[in-house]
């Protein structure tokens, strides 16, 4: 049952607000008022008048309540990520750059631990304060440092993750302190990044390959069913290999 300091997804037609549940508080979309008293004690999936109630998801929590100084990785993309790298409790995995915390949040929910680095501090402080607000990420430790200045001991991690503008100077340093044959993802918006990273892993990483996702939403609406009108054409390269015993 919903209580009083829950997030609460709320529906209206196509559209999705994510609120936090104050008995004082209420939402307005075009004439109809849903007061947020009502929904105190009701169960997830309740509909009260035009109103559709729901727990949210860490999706919806991520795309509609964190905050964004970096662009986000889509979960198109990150869910996905988090199947590659083969998570589970058992694992430690590495990622950086932090930037807003949304692939972060989706490790966090699969791995043991995630040690997560942010070289920008604003970017730290974002990341920190999003876990903070949905209270995310007990298994999480962050660290507001290049992950190049690290102390961190040879095949530590279990798998890891990269979002930096430049990840070919960090190689040498990712395939010490990860363990023999761990997976490791790369995220590269242009085309040249991925023809310069893969010159650098040569020798150190196998099992190479490159993919980029695209998703077509349709409307729902049954006498006119059809692909939305527009579509994101493009996110970003992924990469993804295993590290290579020296």
């Amino acid at each position: 049952m919903f209580q009083e300091g829950d997030w609460i997804l709320i529906r209206y037609g196509e559209k999705r607000y994510l609120r936090k549940l104050q008995p004082k508080a209420s939402i307005n979309v075009k004439k109809d008022v849903l007061k947020f008293s009502e929904v105190i004690g009701k169960p997830s999936g309740v509909r009260i008048g035009n109103f559709e109630v729901y727990k949210p998801t860490l999706e919806e929590i991520i795309v509609l309540g964190f905050e964004r100084q970096t662009q986000i990785i889509y979960p198109k993309d990150s869910f996905y990520i988090a199947f590659k790298l083969g998570l589970d409790k058992s694992k430690r995995v590495l990622e950086f750059g932090t930037g807003s915390g949304a692939l972060c949040a989706v490790l966090s929910q699969l791995a043991g631990e995630v040690y997560t680095y942010e070289a920008v501090e604003r970017f730290y402080k974002t990341a920190t304060k999003n876990f903070k607000k949905f209270g995310l990420g007990d298994n999480v430790r962050f660290h507001r440092e290049d992950f190049m200045e690290a102390q961190v001991e040879e095949g530590f991690f279990d798998a890891g993750f990269v979002d930096v503008r430049e990840p070919v100077p960090y190689i040498g340093k990712l395939h010490l302190t990860l363990k023999d044959g761990a997976p490791v993802g790369f995220l590269l918006p242009t085309t040249n990044q991925v023809i310069d990273l893969l010159k650098a892993l040569e020798g150190r990483f196998g099992g190479v390959e490159v993919l980029e996702i695209l998703t077509r939403h349709y409307k729902t609406v049954p006498e006119r069913f059809r692909p939305e009108d527009t579509m994101v054409g493009h996110t970003a390269y992924l990469l993804f290999c295993r590290k290579l015993k020296s």
